[in-house]
């Protein structure tokens, strides 16, 4: 037996032959009807005729030396995962991608905790709390495109380990910041390395069938939601008796874990595909086949599309994707300018109604020689636990909705109920309430976002699928960048003027949802 050949599935092999000359001047008179008896009882006997019509008895030259047995039938990835059906491969990748999620989460969830702890500590104003959330957003638009590049170019499972170590190491580092302009720069840093995390999205979303596609990255977000339930009961345990800098340090160790398994994660087989590496498209497409316990496709594995602008953030703008780029970018800075005004403005609402002047005599300077100090008690540490645990209604939610009604549908709704939400905060001042208003709000935002995890890879073809996401996710930044502003600094001043502007944007980016292209409920990832 020779070796399999590159492309073709196990199972189909080259069978030797021999080259043997056939004797001149044999003759037959067998009819048509029996040349297949005849060649099925005496092969050698057979041989095409010129017009290609097998004639018993005809006196060829040669018979066939080696016989290929080279199948009609091609398959794509696409196609080899929807076999292949959901299974133990799946799961697997579900929990290591999930932790990344959720360390990513925790880095966030960090930064409203963050800001009014060093606003007590180092007395810091309330534009530089603002701007210690808008510098690591800053550093997540700038690095999301690059992340996006690096991935397309040399696969997504290099580009997460490189974010897994980056990520540790920065937010490690930021537990001993000296000065607030250290803390500043590798807060940053930390911003830049989790850029990379959307292309973790990326990764399982092309390893997921396509019935199943939609409701398992919705379910990643239960790992978001973990992450942020876990990341403010460390801060209830940590932060009063320890301080924030524990609690930076503590928040590195999923991180920690997230860069040790990364050598252990799958390699994308549509990258491998794109980029001519098909030998290793099909290991990685038959270890699912192993681990699923499910038959390999026979067959030959062919690329799902042309590869030559992978990577390309311009072809993102040009005339067939240039309307469905545009709207997801503000879809998507909408719904991050939303999702962290929220986590911003929960503190905000719970925190401020302990306020306290402490005179800060040769410290920082703010507004004067005081600062109003509002340090979180252990009940608004709980609220704050309640209105994050709304993130598991909301994704379970979006689960059903976004199947019945389509990904367009989903999140037109899910951005007008926000809208509504935040401008009931206006209403009321009863504990009770506002905590109840911001559970609903907190819900619907998060499924939202997961909704537009969902939508964009499979809008993008797979040559354009990671910078596709990279570029939504940079615009995503954009949005964060500015909520702090808002939720922070224009909320102490006017409570109504900041919801407006949440409340705007919300409708805005509803009818932007509306407006998009393509539904892509039930359709295989574009190629």
């Amino acid at each position: 037996m020779k070796p399999r050949r590159v492309g073709m599935a196990r199972g189909y092999e080259e069978m030797d032959g021999a080259n043997v000359p056939r004797p001149p001047g044999t003759t037959s008179t067998m009819g048509v009807d029996s040349t297949t008896a005849a060649a099925a009882a005496n092969p050698s006997q057979v041989a095409p005729a010129p017009g290609g019509t097998m004639l018993a008895g005809a006196a060829p030259e040669f018979e066939l030396a080696s016989v290929s047995v080279v199948p009609d039938d091609t398959y794509t990835v696409t196609q080899a995962v929807n076999a292949l059906g959901f299974g133990w491969f799946q799961v697997k990748l579900s929990l290591c991608v999930g932790l990344c999620w959720m360390a990513d989460s925790m880095e966030m969830t960090i930064l409203s905790v963050l800001g009014p702890a060093l606003h007590c500590d180092w007395g810091i104003s309330r534009y530089q709390q603002a701007l210690v959330t808008t510098v690591v957003f800053l550093g997540m638009m700038l690095s999301s495109t690059f992340w996006g590049h690096l991935s397309d170019r040399y696969g997504r499972k290099p580009a997460l380990t490189l974010c897994g170590v980056l990520l540790f190491l920065y937010g490690l580092l930021s537990s001993v910041a000296p000065s607030f302009g250290w803390l500043l720069l590798l807060r940053g840093l930390v911003g830049f390395a989790i850029g990379c995390v959307p292309q973790s999205v990326t990764l399982y979303a092309e390893f997921l069938p396509t019935k199943q596609r939609a409701k398992c990255v919705v379910l990643l977000d239960c790992f978001w939601a973990l992450g942020a339930c876990f990341e403010v009961a460390l801060a209830l345990a940590v932060t009063p008796t320890l301080g924030w800098r524990w609690l930076l340090g503590l928040s590195a160790a999923p991180l920690f874990i997230f860069a040790i398994i990364t050598p252990w994660l799958p390699e994308s087989a549509r990258y491998h595909v794109t980029s001519g590496q098909s030998d290793k498209a099909l290991n990685t497409l038959e270890q699912i086949a192993k681990d699923n316990r499910r038959p390999m496709l026979l067959g030959r594995l062919v690329v799902e599309g042309p590869s030559g602008s992978r990577g390309s953030l311009k072809a993102l703008l040009g005339s067939s994707l240039r309307r469905t780029t545009l709207l997801l970018w503000f879809i998507w800075m909408s719904c991050a300018f939303c999702y962290y005004g929220l986590v911003l403005m929960s503190t905000e609402l719970f925190g401020g109604k302990n306020k306290t002047i402490t005179d800060m005599g040769g410290g920082m300077p703010d507004d004067g020689m005081t600062i109003d100090c509002q340090p979180l008690a252990t009940t608004d540490y709980m609220d704050l636990l309640w209105t994050t645990l709304a993130e598991f209604p909301g994704i379970f939610a979006t689960i059903y909705v976004i199947e019945r009604f389509g990904r367009k549908k989903t999140m037109a709704l899910q951005f007008l109920f926000y809208a509504g939400c935040v401008l009931m905060i206006t209403v009321t001042e009863v504990r009770v309430f506002l905590t109840i208003i911001l559970f609903m709000a907190r819900g619907v935002i998060a499924g939202l976002f997961q909704a537009a995890y969902v939508y964009t890879p499979e809008v993008y073809p797979t040559a354009l699928r990671s910078v596709g996401v990279g570029g939504c996710s940079a615009l995503a930044r954009l949005g964060a960048m500015a909520t702090p502003y808002i939720a922070q600094v224009l909320f102490q001043s006017s409570i109504w003027s900041a919801v407006t502007v949440y409340g705007i944007f919300a409708a805005c980016a509803s009818v932007a949802c509306m407006l998009l292209p393509y539904e892509t409920r039930g359709a295989d990832l574009a190629h």
